[in-house]
């Protein structure tokens, strides 16, 4: 096809041959990046995240593959036109074949009526190549309805007004195939400044949209997803809250003499964008003077575990309120775990303070046991038998008696606290705490030094100090 040149524009330069090759080099290096890119992204169609790394992976390499081929083509020049048998229809172009068929041009004479094709364009439309190219009046018959007011306009800007055409438009092929149609055209001025013809070249970008909605389905399955879990996460954090209580201060007993414990409990957030857990912890008083103080950890993240979190603390209120010892309390809550719908393990402390002898009744289920801080040391207390909750039916928990005296101050923690430490470890570090926890005044103090001692996040921590 003759080169199509403005009247008031020379004609371009032929780039070098040296410089198109290394302009291929780069794209297809280019190209084996990405390839690499894509194929170290798993490909199981679970996360949506890898999802749309694929598909934006996929749709670079289709563009770069156009790229690839356009510079081919404008290394090796124009390709001769094909000629085909009269009853010999070009065969189709599939989607994966040839990127040069996906590329064709034209040129409408408008003082002959004359239209000239590209073989490409041919095989874009699905045209017989021994039929006569369509004239611009005849083009829209190829066009969807619903485009056709767009390819009109687009013609009648380009042939009035000199405009030029960049814009999509489908078609549908006589074998029934819809093909999308990238056009970019120009108008060709005569001598008296007239539009004499109008040229364009046309681009099968079909599978370049497939990528591209594919990237955006998978980005709005993100979005989402994202969305999704910011209302599981502040759900969970809110239910978290409101069923945590905001233990700080002394817990007195005016009509039970002088004893007090001297409480503080902090429920350490989660990260960023990690979700809730199912950590808790409890501080009661109890209907004969006694105190319940318990810290547990159900299994598992988000809005369910939280509300499996909220039901168990509700259970071991209830069970400590009706006078339940700890080892049977835990042996019951774990017939709750057992009997829920969906199986579930966790971890729970449970202690029982009597003021009247200074004694702690305690039980536990998988759960670190509390520490003893005395006099600028401390301890572990030796745990008493005890399995995970919901591990087995009709486990049966042990219980352990700790005489305490005033000034003594006892540590529970879920295990999240030590995360990212050895249990030896994690352990070493909160007993070293002990000539600085011995100097504090108030629970409150110490809570604070614990939590500023370790990096943690999504774990609770419960501090008692006998103060009579």
């Amino acid at each position: 096809m003759p080169s199509h040149l403005s009247a008031d524009r020379p004609a371009a330069q032929p780039p070098g041959r040296g410089s198109v090759e290394a302009l291929i080099s780069q794209a297809r290096r280019l190209k084996g990046d990405v390839d690499a890119v894509r194929r170290d992204t798993p490909g199981d169609g679970t996360d949506p995240q890898e999802r749309w790394q694929r598909a934006l992976c996929d749709l670079a390499l289709t563009q770069l593959d156009d790229l690839d081929a356009h510079l081919a083509q404008l290394r090796e020049g124009p390709p001769p036109v094909p000629t085909a048998p009269a009853a010999d229809p070009v065969p189709s172009a599939p989607h994966g074949g040839s990127l040069l068929s996906r590329v064709g041009s034209a040129e409408w004479n408008l003082l002959t009526d004359e239209a000239s094709w590209s073989g490409e364009l041919y095989q874009i439309l699905g045209r017989d190549t021994s039929a006569p190219p369509l004239t611009l009046d005849e083009l829209p018959s190829l066009v969807l309805d619903e485009d056709r007011p767009k390819l009109t306009s687009m013609v009648t800007d380009c042939l009035i007004d000199a405009k030029p055409i960049d814009g999509e438009f489908r078609v549908l092929r006589p074998d029934g195939e819809v093909r999308t149609v990238h056009m970019m055209g120009e108008p060709v001025l005569g001598g008296d400044g007239s539009t004499a013809s109008m040229w364009a070249v046309l681009r099968d970008v079909s599978q370049l949209r497939l990528s591209q909605r594919a990237v955006s389905d998978t980005e709005d399955t993100l979005q989402r997803q994202r969305h999704r879990e910011e209302t599981e996460h502040r759900l969970a954090a809110e239910l978290q809250e409101a069923v945590l209580p905001p233990w700080r201060g002394s817990l007195r007993r005016p009509h039970q003499g002088p004893q007090s414990l001297d409480l503080a409990a902090h429920c350490l957030p989660s990260g960023s964008g990690s979700p809730i857990g199912g950590d808790w912890y409890d501080a009661l008083e109890l209907p004969d003077g006694e105190t319940l103080l318990s810290v547990g950890d159900l299994t598992g993240h988000g809005v369910s575990v939280a509300s499996g979190m909220a039901t168990l603390l509700g259970a071991v209120r209830g069970m400590a309120m009706a006078g339940t010892e700890p080892g049977q309390l835990l042996s019951w809550l774990n017939q709750l775990l057992d009997a829920t719908v969906q199986p579930a393990l966790g971890s729970a402390v449970c202690c029982r303070y009597r003021p009247r002898t200074r004694t702690l009744v305690w039980a536990q289920a998988g759960h670190p046991a509390p520490l003893l801080f005395r006099g600028g040391t401390g301890r572990r207390l030796r745990s008493p038998d005890g399995v995970l909750l919901g591990a087995t039916t009709g486990a049966a928990y042990g219980q352990a008696e700790t005489a305490l005296e005033t000034g003594d101050l006892l540590l529970l923690h879920t295990d999240q606290l030590v995360s990212g430490h050895s249990e030896t470890e994690g352990l070493d570090r909160l007993l070293d705490l002990a000539p600085r926890l011995d100097t504090a005044d108030t629970a409150q103090d110490c809570l604070r030094m614990v939590v500023e001692e370790f990096d943690a996040d999504d774990a609770c921590v419960l501090v008692a100090r006998v103060t009579h």
